[in-house]
């Protein structure tokens, strides 16, 4: 159940604890309805931005387990402890256009049943849930490098992932995107989860140099995880970090000419 109270916009890649609900609108035609899982995160808090301020999003729904210190029209928000279950959610996620799902976890930040909990079993949970109420709905997911459909790698992140990918893909979603990111740098600064990031986030304007094809922005995978879903892409359904810095290279150029023409 979803607590209002208001919250200024300029909380929204903060931390602070306020529930926000939105009443019923409607608008033009091409208007989305989107769902955005793990708003409280790095890409999640970006996705959640964008969607808010694009003018293809008619409403964004959060559902995290925190809340998000934010208020805008737009939005409404859902905090929901247990995705083991999600049954709770379905009136909710009736008539969503699309879902954009960055709920995850750091490996060694938890144990490994809690590691695959929360990317096989959550994932696949809020899926079966969502197809049940918006069968109709495109579905965006934030995998990670290296995942493995098969099963045979030795890294259980890895695993896990493809494992989460393949029930997504058969779920019976008309349209999944499921975006595979190397590095993903933090835009705004924040504390690293562990030793590597910070090593990569020390030397990130020489590694992006070198390698270009091994990182991305997390404002720019977000949005192109947002985008996907708002123009349906037929493209995919598998996008590597290298197809992702295509993608939003193109998003970049196509918004440039808007703004060229106006």
């Amino acid at each position: 159940m979803a607590i209002c109270r208001a919250a200024p916009l300029r909380g929204l890649a903060r931390g602070a604890c306020a529930l926000v609900t939105a009443t019923d609108q409607s608008g033009p035609a091409g208007q989305k309805r989107l769902v955005i899982v793990g708003a409280s995160g790095m890409v999640g808090g970006y996705a959640l931005r964008y969607a808010i301020e694009n003018p293809r999003v008619i409403r964004v729904t959060s559902v995290g387990r925190k809340t998000l210190g934010i208020s805008h029209p737009k939005l409404t928000e859902v905090v929901h402890q247990d995705f083991t279950n999600c049954s709770s959610l379905a009136e909710m996620l009736l008539c969503q256009d699309a879902a954009v799902f960055c709920l995850g976890t750091y490996t060694g930040s938890v144990s490994d049943a809690d590691l695959r909990k929360i990317t096989v079993d959550y994932t696949g949970e809020f899926s079966r849930v969502l197809h049940g109420s918006s069968p109709g709905a495109a579905f965006s997911f934030l995998s990670g490098n290296g995942a493995d459909p098969t099963g045979r790698s030795r890294m259980p992140f890895a695993r896990y992932k493809g494992e989460a990918e393949n029930a997504l893909l058969a779920a019976g979603f008309p349209h999944v995107y499921i975006f595979r990111p190397a590095y993903i740098y933090s835009v705004e600064p924040r504390k690293e989860p562990n030793f590597g990031y910070r090593l990569l986030r020390a030397i990130y304007p020489a590694f992006r140099i070198l390698f270009p094809d091994q990182v991305i922005r997390a404002d720019d995978l977000a949005r192109a995880m947002i985008d996907v879903v708002l123009l349906e892409n037929e493209h995919g359904p598998v996008f590597e970090n290298s197809d992702i810095r295509a993608m939003v290279k193109s998003l970049h150029s196509a918004s440039a000419q808007a703004r060229g023409s106006t």
